[in-house]
């Protein structure tokens, strides 16, 4: 049970809890008459044995598992006694001595979520953002598509820039054996070559032959890094990329009896992308609002987190050199806001007892599914690898279905 709860700070709290003997002591004695049920020794029938005998041979075992079951559903009660909701592992602060037939007393000190006062989310202003589609993003996406059904098809004009040539080369260096490839496909511009190479080859045509000497950087993907060789060229094919016409053939390709039907369903697609980041827009304004609005301290361990997840990102993609401290340094406003922002959400879904079922679960696992090209069982096991649990997606869900609830609660006023 509960002793006394002591403020170390308003996200930290000294809990002082205390285990009644008669409780323990219940347990230990249910362990003991399992343990002399089950028990042979040399010399008794089964189930027959002293009870003397099962203490000195099973007590110490018997008791620490007792305690390692009870303690926790005592600490559990006495957080619900307290009226805290707990955001870190508990650390106890004294050691204790387990006797017999004696209550026991711990000191535990935990993080918890802190207190909001005056939590007030009704009716929060946000701007209406209007959503238009123009013709000319219809003709980026349309192009688009063209370009991924491109081909590239044998030329006999020149070499340009973004053309696939097929090469034979020779480089002869003193000193070294001669360096001979032959059918070398590369496109012009791209690749472990130097610029100073592919203008080499602008403006030749197939079966012409010349000489392109180049310098390649030091840390250049080449085995010529470093060095400045003289390439003999020999060029065998030239390619060159062709579009298909944006016309119905290109719409039929795609699936779609016509062009006009394919432009209709680039534009529902670009509509409803637009509208979903301005329903995003107004779900960060939102955020935004409320955070500015309450005032509260954020627990360490929760801000740490949240910081060690983003580096972990980073660290794997491989793309700052920066210290840790100096990611988290620049991070630091950022990670608070995101706290702040999840704290909030979780007490006004607790308030309106807003839950996530196991449909809405599936729902989201097909939405992502379909979003990223996946299957939902890669989904699950992404989860499964990440947090050990499908958690982290349940909690996802929860906060949009409480971002959705205060979005149907906002007062929309006209914007851009």
């Amino acid at each position: 049970m509960l002793k006394s709860v002591e403020d170390i700070s308003s996200t930290k709290k000294r809990l002082k809890i205390e285990v009644p003997a008669e409780a323990i002591e219940s347990e230990i004695k249910k362990g003991l008459g399992e343990a002399q049920k089950k028990a042979r020794i040399p010399g008794f029938r089964p189930g027959k044995a002293p009870m003397h005998l099962i203490e000195k041979k099973f007590g110490k075992d018997i008791e620490a598992d007792v305690l390692e079951k009870i303690i926790p559903e005592f600490y559990l009660k006495a957080v619900k006694e307290a009226d805290v909701t707990p955001v870190s592992r508990p650390v106890v602060e004294d050691s204790f001595d387990f006797k017999r037939n004696e209550p026991l007393s711990m000191t535990v000190a935990v993080e918890v979520r802190p207190k909001v006062e005056n939590l007030n989310y009704e009716g929060v202003t946000v701007k209406g953002v209007s959503v238009e589609v123009k013709d000319d993003e219809i003709d980026t996406v349309l192009n688009r598509l063209a370009e991924e059904k491109a081909t590239y098809e044998s030329a006999d004009e020149a070499v340009n820039q973004g053309d696939l040539v097929t090469i034979d080369y020779t480089v002869r260096e003193a000193g070294e054996d001669n360096t001979v490839a032959r059918d070398v496909v590369l496109k012009v511009g791209s690749g472990p070559y130097p610029q100073e190479f592919f203008d080499g080859l602008a403006g030749k045509k197939k079966d012409e032959e010349f000489t392109v000497e180049a310098s390649f950087p030091e840390d250049s993907q080449s085995p010529f890094a470093g060095k400045r060789p003289k390439f003999e060229i020999k060029i065998k094919d030239i390619k060159r990329r062709s579009l298909p016409a944006i016309d119905d053939e290109l719409a039929k390709d795609l699936g779609f009896e016509n062009i006009g039907l394919l432009k209709d369903k680039v534009r529902e697609n670009i509509l409803s992308s637009k509208n979903r980041e301005a329903e995003r827009a107004r779900q960060r304004e939102i955020l935004d609002k409320l955070i500015e609005s309450h005032s509260f301290d954020v627990p360490e361990s929760l801000l740490n987190a949240e910081i060690g997840g983003i580096i972990s990102e980073i660290r794997a993609a491989g793309k700052d050199e920066r210290t840790d401290e100096a990611i988290k340094e620049e991070l630091m406003p950022h990670a608070e806001k995101s706290v702040k922002a999840s704290i909030l959400l979780e007490l006004i879904g607790e308030k309106e007892g807003i839950t996530v079922s196991d449909d809405d679960v599936k729902e989201e696992l097909l939405d992502m599914a379909q979003k990223y090209y996946v299957s939902p069982d890669n989904i699950i096991k992404y989860y499964m690898a990440k947090d050990g649990s499908l958690e982290g997606l349940k909690h996802s869900v929860f906060e949009k279905k409480v971002l959705n609830f205060l979005l149907n609660k906002a007062k929309i006023e006209k914007g851009e």
